[in-house]
């Protein structure tokens, strides 16, 4: 089973993460990569650019708007994420827990990814995907 382990911050937190050397952020979560690696859970991981970089498409109204992001009411920011090809969902908890914290106040959700196989294989458009993810080495 798939999770997606996603990082979650604060304006707060983010302004902290600021103050720290990126040699002692880069040691530190490579010392977790590294784990990751070796145990061989790790799917992906990828960190997200500056959120004041990010823009916003609204599906609120007839034509979708575009706005600078991120939302204006937003307090924990999505700041980056690792996909775990895990057991159970407990083994995936246990892996976020073991996370190392650099900076107090972040936190971590973990989601389960379903799989191309939970879904209608009737459908043409799985039948699509099916194809693209065997055509190019994803199943």
């Amino acid at each position: 089973m798939k999770y997606m382990l996603i990082m979650r911050g604060t304006d707060e937190t983010y302004a902290e993460m600021e103050k720290v050397e990126l040699d002692t952020m880069f040691e530190t979560m490579g010392k977790f990569n590294e784990e990751l690696i070796r145990a061989g859970v790790l799917v992906a991981m990828e960190g997200l650019d500056d959120p004041a970089e990010t823009v916003v498409v609204d599906y609120s109204s007839e034509t979708p708007v575009v706005s600078d992001g991120p939302y204006g009411e937003t307090k924990e920011l999505f700041g980056g994420f690792f996909i775990l090809n895990v057991t159970s969902k407990e083994e995936a908890v246990e892996w976020a827990k073991r996370m190392p914290v650099i900076v107090n106040g972040f936190k971590t959700e973990v989601r389960r990814v379903p799989t191309i196989d939970e879904f209608p294989q009737t459908n043409e458009y799985v039948q699509r995907e099916r194809a693209w993810r065997e055509a190019t080495g994803q199943l």
